[in-house]
């Protein structure tokens, strides 16, 4: 497997990878994922549960999600089908970029994955109809432990692609608290950059 890993210029901690792919006439092929080469990047290697999400409409939110410990999750996400834009948030206590977001556009024209460690809040918003998102975890789905902040969080400064209005949302991902008013589940562990 050949894969290019990026740390994302806004959050560092978030690693862009690009598999590679291989074509001809018939289409593609690609590996998005080898144990070996993975842990050659320095990246997680245990996986434990694969979900994949399919939104009907343009327009979706879904998130700002993060599983709390014991229960934390690490995510690679990829984009299958449609485009998407992806947004990360660091949620560490402590840290320098406490706070901060970043993001990006995702497709299924581009190989590109993104992981996203623990202590982040994840979400995305769906740009075409038909959007399909898989993503490996690396922890189990723990309900306890499924927490979510404000997608429309002043503080946070998110401009998604649809205005607030014309969003299809979860009640659950209506309701979440504003990242001030949020648990904090994770503090900030390394040193400043």
């Amino acid at each position: 497997m050949t894969l290019t890993v990026t740390p994302d210029p806004v959050l560092p901690e978030i690693l862009h990878l690009r598999p590679q792919r291989r074509g001809d006439d018939r289409g593609w092929f690609c590996e998005t994922y080898n144990e070996a080469a993975f842990r050659a990047a320095g990246l997680p290697v245990h996986f434990v549960q694969d979900n994949h999400s399919r939104s009907a409409e343009a327009g979706t939110l879904r998130g700002l999600h993060y599983q709390a410990p014991p229960h934390a999750q690490g995510k690679l996400v990829r984009c299958v089908r449609g485009r998407m834009v992806d947004v990360i948030v660091d949620i560490r206590a402590g840290s320098p970029r406490f706070g901060r977001h970043t993001a990006f556009e995702m497709s299924e024209s581009d190989p590109l994955q993104v992981f996203v460690p623990e202590g982040f809040a994840h979400g995305f918003c769906t740009l075409e109809a038909g959007t399909e998102v898989i993503y490996k975890v690396t922890s189990y789905y723990a309900p306890s432990h499924d927490f979510g902040i404000a997608f429309d969080d002043p503080a946070l400064g998110i401009v998604w692609p649809f205005a607030a209005e014309q969003l299809t949302l979860s009640e659950r991902d209506r309701k979440h608290p504003l990242l001030a008013e949020a648990p904090k589940h994770f503090t900030f562990a390394g040193a400043p950059a």
